[in-house]
């Protein structure tokens, strides 16, 4: 089975500038996904896509292929991972030989182990290479959720659960952003990672779930880091 490992890293980011590329224990952010996905057999290539000169010359150190910028129009606020995706899937088996699977790895999840990247690979193999994402169980219950109508607040959904103890509540898992994996034809015919029978690719280690998005994230993975290294 031959799998393109794609790491998305635009040079952009309002809410934490430069994170891509930020030190965490003493590497770049994107180098932790690309060491975890090095060495696994199935994995034929590991493909940085990012529209910042210096994000590809930090990958490139680390082992990464960049064979190109992404161009301007998939740098924006408004592109979306799928869009990335399919441009860098498709500049790959049109310079190479097709893929039976792509793998998005976020460098945001920088705790995600080889481990659980090769669980992910053997569901995707075992499920007749259904989609395969990561998920870890869900922080606040939907049972339990809210919107806001006019004034007041009003169940989020139309049969809520208030009063049951958690226990009783059927599990409920959020995707974490760490693990997306799913066939060319898939992606393409779909433009989705999501399908109607996707398979769980369950990751109950808060550590290893972490996605950094704002500073407090960056702050939490510093303390993981030093508490366990």
């Amino acid at each position: 089975m031959r799998i393109l490992a794609l790491i998305p890293a635009r040079g952009g980011s309002k809410r934490l500038p430069r994170k891509n590329i930020r030190p965490l224990g003493g590497k770049p952010l994107i180098n932790w996904s690309i060491d975890a996905a090095r060495g696994i057999s199935e994995i034929c290539e590991i493909l940085v896509s990012t529209d910042d000169p210096e994000i590809a010359l930090i990958a490139k150190a680390a082992g990464a292929t960049v064979p190109w910028l992404r161009p301007e129009n998939l740098a924006t606020d408004e592109a979306t991972s799928v869009d990335v995706a399919l441009h860098a899937l498709d500049w790959y088996e049109a310079e190479n030989d097709t893929v039976d699977g792509l793998l998005l790895l976020q460098p945001t999840s920088p705790f995600r182990t080889s481990e659980t990247i090769q669980r992910g690979i053997q569901l995707f193999d075992s499920h007749g290479r259904r989609p395969v994402i990561g998920v870890s169980p869900a922080r606040d219950h939907p049972m339990w959720t809210f919107k806001e109508q006019g004034e007041y607040l009003v169940p989020f959904l139309e049969h809520p659960a208030f009063g049951s103890r958690s226990q009783d509540l059927q599990p409920a898992f959020g995707i974490n952003g760490s693990f997306y994996l799913i066939s060319p034809e898939r992606l393409r015919s779909s433009h989705s990672f999501i399908g109607s029978r996707t398979i769980p690719l369950h990751v109950s280690s808060q550590k290893e779930a972490l996605d950094i998005d704002l500073q407090s994230d960056f702050d939490l993975a510093s303390l993981l880091y030093n508490r366990d290294y």
